[in-house]
């Protein structure tokens, strides 16, 4: 099965051939594909690896080069039609599993099957009105259960199939354009982003332009994206490094996943924003999401084992009980036919015949619970596994904490020492530091429809600045063949000064303007972001950092961070601060202004020189302590999971009570195995301790109480002390 479409359209063809397809519609009505649908995916027979492989596309093996060079000419109608037999029509159809359908499914449940055996057995033995009555409450629970999934079925098909079928523009190579319905589109098609936004009816890369994206439907975050052309590798050289694979994950800032809601678009010199189709249908992000919701993982929980061991249990009994009636009446010369029925009628003495219907009602009523918080379940069954749930991990940013951020203060560094902690970022005296101009430039913000929008931290550094943000309009890019940037500066300078043909270079000199020329968006593995700017009337470029202390310094020259800068960061951070350190750099001469588009961010992101850092104020949710105190009254541990600073988490977890008044944190640092020798961990305490910082590794010196109910008896009058665990990623990775 083809894995890598990275060659143009008759090379496709080829190479389908070799892996054992047929190149041409022709050959393909004269051979037979084996192929099977498993859970809305496509699955065809590879002859030479004599497996089933799943059909992929254009999401793996494909290099960033052959998607710019192979597929931005778009496909022709042949090629198109050709492609969509095999990766079918591009729509996400939940089907509504008829009333038959899901009796059937609902009947066959073993405790129902019973319970009919039951019904049968009673009406023999002239037992009518219990029988009657278990029937009628059978009926009743089988129904509604029935009308409950149904419906939730409906509200799934109705949510998925609004926006399944459009209207889209694609290009049929030579720059013609052809105007399709989103359901015909295949891998490799090239469509037109209008400049008005869509709703994304697939997976596609962008070659071209930038977009303004709401992904709220697959992360929940309302925060407008921005998301930029896929970088186009400069022709490799005899000695240059393996080239660049693209992925969806790895290049989720190129990505426009389906589903997702772009907003505006940004182009320049009358050039249309474009992608590449990457996956189409269930293969999509949002395909594979409802697919998770259709298809839930099999999990084996040691309640339903249990239940299964005691209902053998109580089959066992009654076997005995069986046997011991048989003999006996046996003995007492009973009827055939009355020995069969008090037998048979042992049975269901032992299991309870209305357990069933008790337990469906149960679930009917969990799920009237579960509508009115807006919470929808197609699996009932699954409702049950809620009450097995002993550990809730939460995120710190915008879960526990409010999404906004508060300007706390910044420490300026300066030839390798930190100066005086200030708050005021906008004295007049530093209007034009290299730290300001790192605050109000290093971001990805923009501008949708009169109001910046982007994410809180670089909103709310941009608004302490005092700034202004400037976008180029649509009618100025679309007159410029050169690339205008996003123009930032200070807010003291009267609008009327702006530089133009006929004002005097000691004019423009006056004018303080800095132009993002490129920019490099926030990884959260990498844990920073940067941008290239020029300052209107300097003639090198410089580039400009910000992210987590520890990463920013590693990139820093040496001799410009500071001696006590691990000291001032845990000072900042043990108070619950969000610390953001920032960075700056002059670029050589030879970093032109086209040339960094296309540069990799390794070659500017090094060299720094380190500038301070900032302090921004996180603020609890007001319903995070009643919630967070509401499960562990309910036995429910709870943890976080973060990309700050530990010692940052730490604070926030006290504040809101994750980590109790007497509780103890223990900083973990696990390290892997090297040249030979074993794992090891260090423990150290996150609190200042009297005595040391090291935790004794004897037992008879300390103990660690890990569960709640865990308390010493020999030592009475000694207050219950908690031990919490605090380690980063990589630790984690190791331990576990």
């Amino acid at each position: 099965v083809p894995t890598d479409h990275t060659a143009p359209a008759m090379q496709m063809q080829d190479w389908d051939y070799e892996q054992g397809l047929p190149s041409t519609l022709r050959a393909l009505k004269q051979k037979k594909i084996q192929y099977f649908i498993h859970h809305n995916l496509k699955y065809l027979w590879d002859p030479g690896m004599q497996c089933f492989r799943r059909l992929a596309a254009l999401e793996k093996d494909v290099p960033c080069s052959a998607i710019h060079h192979c597929h931005s000419a778009g496909l022709s109608q042949a090629v198109q039609e050709y492609r969509k037999l095999f990766y079918g029509a591009n729509q996400i159809e939940v089907k509504v599993p008829s009333i038959l359908k899901l009796l059937i499914k609902e009947v066959l449940n073993p405790f129902y099957v019973f319970q009919v055996f039951s019904i049968i057995l009673w009406s023999c033995d002239d037992y009518y009105y219990y029988a009657s009555a278990i029937l009628l409450m059978s009926v009743i629970s089988i129904c509604t259960s029935l009308y409950t999934i149904r419906k939730q079925f409906v509200v799934l098909h109705d949510m998925v199939a609004a926006h399944n079928v459009m209207r889209v523009t694609v290009f049929r190579g030579d720059h013609e354009t052809e105007e399709i319905f989103s359901t015909d589109l295949v891998p490799g098609d090239v469509i037109i982003v209008p400049a008005n936004g869509m709703l994304m009816p697939c997976d596609a890369v962008l070659i071209s332009g930038t977009c303004i994206v709401n992904e709220s439907m697959l992360t929940g975050e309302s925060v407008p994206i921005t998301k930029t052309s896929l970088h186009c590798p400069m022709p490799a050289g005899s000695g240059a490094p393996q080239e660049e694979i693209y992925s969806p994950e790895e290049h989720r800032r190129n990505t426009l996943f389906c589903g997702t809601d772009v907003i505006q678009t940004r182009y320049y010199s009358g050039e249309t924003v474009c992608a590449v189709v990457v996956r189409t249908g269930f293969a999509t992000s949002k395909g594979q999401l409802v697919c998770s919701i259709l298809y839930p993982k099999p999990m084996d929980f040691k309640l339903y084992r249990d239940a299964y061991r005691f209902l053998l249990c109580l089959v066992t009994l009654a076997g005995i009980g069986m046997l011991y009636s048989i003999i006996t009446n046996a003995q007492q010369g009973e009827a055939a036919s009355r020995i069969i029925l008090e037998t048979l009628d042992i049975i269901t003495i032992t299991v309870p015949p209305a357990l069933p219907a008790a337990m469906t009602a149960g679930i009917v009523y969990a799920q009237h619970r579960l509508k009115k918080n807006g919470i929808f379940s197609i699996s009932p069954q699954r409702i049950n596994i809620c009450g097995q749930i002993n550990l809730v991990c939460f995120d710190k940013t915008g879960t526990l904490t409010e999404d906004g951020l508060d300007m706390w203060g910044f420490h300026l560094a300066q030839d390798g020492r930190f100066l005086v902690a200030q708050q005021d970022v906008r004295d007049s005296s530093m209007v034009r530091s290299h730290f300001v101009v790192a605050m109000a430039s290093c971001h990805s913000l923009t501008t949708i429809e009169g109001k910046i929008s982007g994410d809180p931290l670089d909103l709310k550094m941009f608004e302490a600045t005092g700034w202004i943000l400037e976008e180029p309009t649509v009618e100025e890019t679309a007159l410029h063949d050169q690339i205008l940037p996003t123009v930032v500066r200070p807010v003291d300078q009267i609008a009327d000064m702006t530089p133009s043909e006929d004002m005097e270079m000691n004019e423009i000199m006056k004018v303080y303007e800095v132009g993002i020329i490129t920019q490099f968006p926030f990884s959260s593995s990498l844990q920073r972001m940067s941008v290239v700017t020029r300052t209107l009337g300097q003639k090198r470029l410089e580039a400009y950092m910000k992210g987590a202390p520890e990463t920013v310094a590693a990139l820093c020259k040496r001799e410009t961070v500071p001696e006590n800068f691990s000291q001032v960061l845990e000072t900042y951070t043990c108070q619950g601060l969000r610390v953001i350190a920032v960075a700056h750099r002059w670029l050589e001469p030879k970093f032109t202004w086209h040339r960094v588009q296309n540069v990799s961010r390794d070659v500017i992101e090094c060299n720094m020189e380190f500038l301070g850092l900032v302090m921004m104020q996180n603020k609890l949710k007001n319903e995070t302590i009643p919630i967070l105190r509401e499960l562990h009254q309910a036995c429910i541990r709870t943890l976080m999971v973060t990309g700050d600073n530990m010692l940052t988490a730490v604070a926030v977890a006290r504040e809101c009570g994750m980590i109790p008044p007497q509780g103890k944190v223990i900083i973990t640092e696990a390290l892997p195995p090297k040249d030979g020798q074993p794992a090891t961990i260090h423990w150290q305490y996150a609190d200042v301790l009297p005595n040391s910082h090291i935790i004794p590794t004897h037992k008879e010196e300390e103990n660690l109480l890990l569960e709640k109910d865990e308390v010493l008896p020999f030592r009475k009058n000694v207050p219950e002390t908690v031990y919490h665990f605090a380690m980063s990623g990589k630790s984690f990775a190791v331990i576990s």
